[in-house]
């Protein structure tokens, strides 16, 4: 059974800013009208439900705008909350706040419950517009009024012909839809037929008060109205979300790799066409045709035939259509099957005893004072990632190397896993140092490949071995295969990847 990490969307950057608007009455915190209020009487300042002053976080900071304490179920509520979701999880310390440009006029809250069923409820007082919009929208696509419908083409059909009058569209929306009827509301028809030409009621003082949009009251029947067409948005954003990413995801996340590299390739393959072929194509006769063959499905008649189209012929289609592209993806996309492989190295250090050694210049001498080649007279070290040269940073400030003793404790780099069994000798010694650019050392062709410290007169030389020698190490890795949402950690002194040489 395959395992996949899971994620979700959520906004783990700042919080959403809050716009405080100057003279507004039920505005954010920090309005003028509730700074008033709090001059007035000091009891209707509001308490901190958590000590989110002292520690640094905001996460249950009261708002301002409240005109009362917060009760004790809110306080045990909070206290609660505080413990299953800490502060530093939602918000960012006040450190980083401080550093952000700030402005009067705007500020980030922390998530308070008070603060969120507060902007709740005026939220649901004031969102009425949209499903108002919506309403005429669902009626406009379904045909409920044929004459709007047509109108509404006709219109849309003009801008696609006549795409430069779109600059118009929204200055046209704000006279008809504001100015008329905000004029009509105060020049209202007489309630009996006029004697006169229509028009003339339009004529003279106006008659009528100006429409103030106000928000719903709460617990009247409008705020219920408006709860009800929120819960049934909610639903349909989750279903629609739901349907999107049950049909998008099998096809773009990878879980079969050869449908998703296939996929890849046909979407890259038609962005390079279109790119191509974009200033050749007939764009205000394609969105024309598009507009009214969306609007047309929108038609009760037509759809109940498109339906059966689609279970008639559509769908046979994309079922063979499907086999088809499952055929030659299965016929040509070829995956990787091995493993991605790289090789690491270990570096084996020893340490002289007794600190450097003359070398003898001549053979003889070489034969009669050997005893600095004896394995007794180097003591084993670490094993460790850096070959610990002359000039290593770590050296040069006086550090220790750093390593583990045990060769058993080395442990490959995080994500990867062994290839093979054994770490094996690396034999070309001068090879690795050279390739290095390092100078000053001694470098073994024959033996056991150690390379020794030497000191160095200028250029030259000197026939002084220094106390530490090194040999260099390799072994084989391979990417690990991700058994769940992370990976473990690993132990043991990490290692460098080197190039592949595979």
């Amino acid at each position: 059974m395959e395992e996949y990490s899971v994620d979700t969307f959520a906004n783990r950057d700042e919080p959403i800013p809050v716009f405080n608007i100057p003279g507004s009455d039920d505005g954010p915190p920090g309005s003028s009208s509730d700074e008033e209020n709090n001059r007035q009487s000091e009891h209707l300042k509001p308490t901190a439900l958590v000590a989110g002053e002292h520690d640094g976080s905001n996460l249950e900071r009261a708002p301002k705008s409240h005109k009362r304490n917060p009760s004790l179920q809110d306080r045990l509520f909070a206290k609660l909350l505080q413990q299953v979701i800490p502060p530093e999880d939602i918000d960012p310390p006040v450190e980083e706040q401080h550093g952000r440009q700030s402005s009067k006029y705007l500020q980030r809250p922390g998530f308070s419950l008070p603060l969120m069923t507060s902007n709740f409820r005026r939220f649901n007082a004031r969102i009425g517009i949209v499903f108002v919009l919506q309403a005429h929208l669902i009626r406009l696509f379904t045909w409920q009024r044929p004459t709007h419908t047509l109108s509404f083409l006709a219109t849309y059909s003009f801008l696609c012909l006549h795409p430069h009058l779109l600059i118009v569209l929204p200055l046209a929306l704000f006279l008809f839809f504001v100015f008329i009827p905000a004029y009509l509301a105060r020049h209202p028809p007489p309630p009996s037929p006029s004697l006169t030409s229509p028009h003339l009621a339009l004529l003279g003082p106006p008659t009528a008060p100006p429409r103030v949009i106000k928000p719903a009251t709460e617990m009247s029947r409008d705020f219920f109205r408006n709860m009800r067409d929120l819960q049934n948005c909610m639903d349909d954003f989750s279903r629609a979300h739901d349907l999107v990413f049950e049909t998008v995801t099998p096809w773009t996340n990878f879980s079969n790799e050869p449908r998703s590299s296939a996929v890849f390739i046909l979407l890259s393959v038609w962005a390079c066409l279109l790119y191509l072929a974009a200033p050749l194509l007939p764009l205000r006769h394609i969105f024309f045709v598009g507009g009214w063959a969306v609007m047309c499905l929108g038609h009760p008649a037509i759809q109940l035939q498109a339906e059966k189209s689609y279970h008639k012929h559509i769908r046979p289609a994309g079922h063979r259509a499907l086999d088809t592209l499952d055929r030659w993806i299965s016929s040509d996309i070829v995956m990787d099957t091995e493993p991605e492989v790289h090789e690491v190295e270990i570096f084996e250090l020893q340490r002289r005893r007794g600190g450097s050694l003359t070398l003898p210049d001549s053979p003889a001498q070489n034969s009669q004072h050997s005893a600095w080649e004896q394995p007794e007279e180097w003591e084993p070290w670490l094993f460790s990632p850096s070959a610990w040269e002359k000039l290593a940073p770590a050296r040069v400030a006086g550090e220790n190397a750093k390593g583990t003793r045990f060769f058993e404790d080395v442990r490959p780099p995080k994500g990867w896993e062994w290839a093979n069994k054994k770490w094996l000798l690396d034999l070309a010694s001068s090879e690795w140092v050279e390739g290095r650019m390092i100078g000053g050392y001694e470098v073994e062709i024959d033996g056991e490949r150690w390379v020794y410290d030497v000191e160095t007169d200028g250029d030259e030389i000197a026939n002084n071995r220094e106390e530490w020698r090194r040999r260099r190490w390799v072994r084989k890795v391979q990417r690990e295969k991700a058994k769940g949402e992370s990976v473990g950690k690993v132990k043991g002194t990490p290692i460098e990847k080197k190039k592949n040489k595979t």
